[in-house]
C-alpha cells in the first residue's frame, strides 16, 4: 500500500499499542511539511527563494493533498505567491486530524473513542493493518541504517524526520548520534532537483526554528 510522506510521518508517531501520538507538536511540523513535499514532488507547487507558488492545479486524486492544494491556491490568490514559511505556521495546528482520517479510511489505523476520568472524550488510534508500518521502518532502516541509497520520497521523508527532530519515533532504541549524522547526509545528497532539495531546506529550517523556539519556552 503506497501512503502519503504525511501518513507515514503520522503512522511513525503514533504509538504501536496505545496509538496516542508521540511528540505531536513536532509530528505536526513535519506532516505540514510532508503534504507540501508530496505537492512539489507532484509538479503541484513549487518553492523557490522560500516562495510558495501554484504551477499546477490540476487534482492528484489523493484526497488528502488535493484538499491542501486547493486550500494553498485560495490562500495564495492573486498575490502570485507566499512564504512558505507562512503557509506552514499556518497549517501545522491543522494537519493531523484529517492525515489520522486518511489513514483510518485506508483500514491502516482505526478510531477508538473513550472518555477520560468519565468526562473528557480521548481519542485513540491503533493499528489495524501492521505491515504498512513495518514495510516503511524497513525502507528507513535500509537507508539511515544500512546505507542504501534512497528514492526521491524516502529521501524526503529522512529529510523532515530530521529536521523536525523525529530520530526517537523513526527509529527507537536507537540515540539520535547514532542515525543523525546519516539523516543529515541523506537530505543534503542528490536525490532530487535542485527546487526540490531547496524546498525541504527551507522547510527544515522552519520546523528547526520553531522547534528550537517551542524547547526553549518550556524550558524557561
Amino acid at each position: 500500500m503506497t501512503i502519503t510522506l504525511a501518513e507515514e510521518i503520522m503512522l511513525l508517531s503514533l504509538d504501536d499499542e496505545s496509538g496516542s501520538a508521540q511528540q505531536k507538536q513536532a509530528a505536526a511540523w513535519a506532516v505540514a511539511g510532508g503534504i507540501l513535499l508530496e505537492l512539489v514532488l507532484a509538479g503541484r507547487v513549487s518553492v523557490s527563494g522560500k516562495q510558495l507558488t501554484v504551477v499546477d492545479a490540476a487534482p492528484t486524486g489523493e484526497p488528502l493533498l488535493d484538499g491542501r492544494l486547493e486550500q494553498i491556491r485560495a490562500w495564495i490568490g492573486d498575490r502570485g505567491k507566499r512564504r512558505v514559511n507562512d503557509w506552514l505556521m499556518k497549517e501545522h495546528g491543522k494537519v493531523i486530524a484529517p492525515t489520522v482520517e486518511r489513514l483510518c479510511a485506508r483500514g491502516v489505523v482505526v478510531e477508538e473513542k473513550r472518555k477520560a476520568l468519565g468526562i473528557f472524550p480521548v481519542r485513540r488510534y491503533p493499528e489495524a493493518d501492521a505491515t504498512v508500518e513495518a514495510e516503511l521502518r524497513e525502507r528507513l532502516g535500509a537507508v539511515v541504517l544500512d546505507g542504501a541509497e534512497p528514492d526521491a520520497r524516502t529521501a524526503g521523508l529522512v529529510a523532515l524526520i530530521h529536521g523536525a527532530g523525529l530520530h526517537g519515533s523513526a527509529f527507537p532504541g536507537r540515540r539520535r548520534k547514532e542515525v543523525a549524522p546519516r539523516m543529515e547526509k541523506v537530505a543534503d545528497g542528490q536525490w532530487a532537483g535542485e527546487s526540490v532539495r531547496a524546498a525541504i531546506r527551507d522547510m527544515q529550517a522552519v520546523m528547526a526554528a520553531v522547534t528550537a523556539a517551542t524547547v526553549a519556552t518550556a524550558v524557561s
